[in-house]
């Protein structure tokens, strides 16, 4: 069980100005969530693989292979305005 001590302890570590009724539901909720996270404890593992990650997952990505690229001209034909090999933008700031 979590005491209210430790409840304002953390109030103060998270920069959180708790009423006393605050402080006594936090108390009584944080209190449950302990007591939820003691009865996981309480389950049995024996046996069981750690995991990262609940399904199996594999790479997403594509192969990395070497492609036909656009060109800078290409890539900037479209450009309302260019200097040189870049596109011109308001400034914004100052």
């Amino acid at each position: 069980m979590i005491s209210p001590e430790q409840v304002a302890h953390l109030a103060h570590l998270a920069r959180l100005k708790l009423s006393e009724s605050e402080q006594e539901q936090f108390t009584a909720q944080l209190g449950a969530i302990l007591d939820y996270m003691e009865q996981l404890n309480e389950v049995p593992t024996d046996g069981v693989e750690p995991t990262s990650h609940v399904l199996d997952l594999v790479n997403v990505f594509r192969e990395d292979r070497v492609q036909q690229t656009v060109t800078v001209d290409e890539a900037l034909c479209n450009a309302p305005e260019r200097a040189h090999q870049y596109v011109v933008v308001p400034r914004i700031v100052e």
